[in-house]
């Protein structure tokens, strides 16, 4: 994302979420817990906006996604995106499709980390953004489900196909994706959908953490291996060599690789400058 801005200010204020921003780490709170925090048109248009400002302002060097209350995000509000949906023409449907797979390439396109804290339940739209997501720290009560089958839509919705297979693989994707069934915390922890799991209640708590440790770190390092890690999955072994080449020469250009010598000669611990 370039940090190059035309004449448009920051947004002040966020309609559709709670947006905190301290040393570096952001925290991006879904917060309709009365609804299980679905989302409406304008919460992903608000995800999609914001991810966008954050990524050209480069202040931000981790990000938390969380939601409210009882559960993480129960996906698209039924009465105001399902129901209004159905009175829509092609056009309209195909814009408000790419608006939500747009909000899923924010996510893995920023430079910075993106950190999912679950609990409870991550469903349809909300276990795709869990999905997006760089880190997924989850408590027991966490349970994912694919549910847009059980609507009669398509299980690839908002990138999960593209997505699922490869951080699961293809047949545990395949069962998830088709049948819709909710997995829970300790299956979702054994084939890989879950990077780290708490204690109950604890996974906001752990998921800041990880975002500070990740914001005191060396941010272009890992700006360029997020980068890298989405370019790569499709690339043959000798393009994902050539540029992980390329990439490599650059950072040793960098501060951050000096830094680290300077440091190691000096036995302290480095100060990263994130260039």
């Amino acid at each position: 994302m370039s940090p190059f801005t035309g004449s448009a200010a920051r947004t002040p204020d966020w309609k559709h979420l709670r947006v905190e921003q301290v040393d570096g780490v952001a925290t991006v709170t879904l917060a309709r817990p009365e609804k299980l925090n679905a989302l409406t048109f304008g919460a992903y248009a608000d995800l999609r906006d914001l991810l966008a400002e954050l990524s050209r302002e480069r202040a931000v060097r981790a990000l938390v996604l969380a939601g409210e209350g009882r559960g993480f995000c129960s996906g698209g509000d039924v009465d105001e995106i399902i129901g209004a949906t159905l009175a829509m023409d092609t056009a309209e449907l195909l814009d408000f499709n790419r608006m939500t797979g747009q909000v899923v390439r924010a996510v893995r396109e920023c430079p910075f980390p993106v950190i999912a804290a679950v609990h409870g339940v991550a469903a349809g739209a909300g276990a795709v953004l869990a999905l997006a997501a760089d880190f997924r720290v989850a408590d027991p009560t966490a349970r994912f489900a694919f549910l847009f089958t059980r609507v009669g839509l398509s299980g690839g919705d908002m990138g999960a196909a593209y997505l699922l297979p490869r951080i699961v693989g293809l047949g545990h994707a395949t069962r998830l994706l088709m049948l819709g069934e909710p997995v829970r915390a300790p299956e979702a922890e054994r084939i890989g959908l879950i990077s780290e799991m708490t204690d109950e209640g604890k996974a906001e708590e752990a998921a800041q953490a990880l975002a500070r440790r990740l914001a005191e770190g060396p941010a272009l390092a890992y700006a360029q291996t997020k980068a890298l890690l989405t370019a790569e999955l499709d690339m043959p072994l000798a393009a994902s060599v050539e540029m992980d080449a390329s990439t490599q020469a650059l950072l040793m250009n960098g501060d951050d690789y000096a830094e680290f010598h300077a440091a190691f000669t000096e036995k302290r611990p480095p100060t990263w400058q994130g260039r």
